[in-house]
């Protein structure tokens, strides 16, 4: 990946929805070369894909929780049944496995209190293995970016 290539996903992180023309104008290439850029990317799945940026409290999701679990042991299918349930779970936007005290880290939405507590008792209790759940909730962001630092 070189410079020109960095410019063009900058380009579409900020706006996924450019034409091929507006792209090429945006990075100074012309459409030919500028697209077979964006097609090689695609294809070496460096852009995996395109998408919509939605306020989620305009979709009534207006919590938003970081839960730390802990599991009771860590062999294989342990951690393989964690891992497959989590992935069942809409709610769970963001699944991250840890170093340090905790194993992993959930980034969920949930309409309220009454829906977290809902999620609490029936969907992470409901998992195998788990050991512990600390929760914080969100009150408020400095920063959220989807853009990587590709400088």
């Amino acid at each position: 990946m070189d410079a020109k290539d960095r410019q063009i996903i900058r380009a579409l992180q900020r706006d996924g929805r450019l034409t091929n023309q507006d792209l090429a104008e945006r990075v100074n290439l012309s459409p030919s070369p500028c697209l077979r850029r964006v097609r090689l990317l695609e294809e070496a799945q460096v852009i995996t894909g395109y998408s919509a940026d939605v306020d989620p409290r305009a979709c009534g999701l207006t919590i938003t929780a970081f839960i730390r679990i802990t599991l009771a042991r860590h062999d294989r299918d342990a951690v393989k049944g964690f891992e497959t349930k989590v992935r069942d779970i809409p709610d769970i936007l963001d699944c991250y496995l840890l170093t340090g005290e905790a194993d992993y880290l959930l980034r969920v939405l949930v309409a309220d209190l009454n829906a977290y507590e809902e999620f609490v008792r029936n969907r992470l209790h409901a998992i195998p293995g788990v050991a512990s759940i600390t929760t914080s909730l969100v009150y408020g962001t400095v920063k959220q970016s989807r853009l990587y630092p590709l400088d």
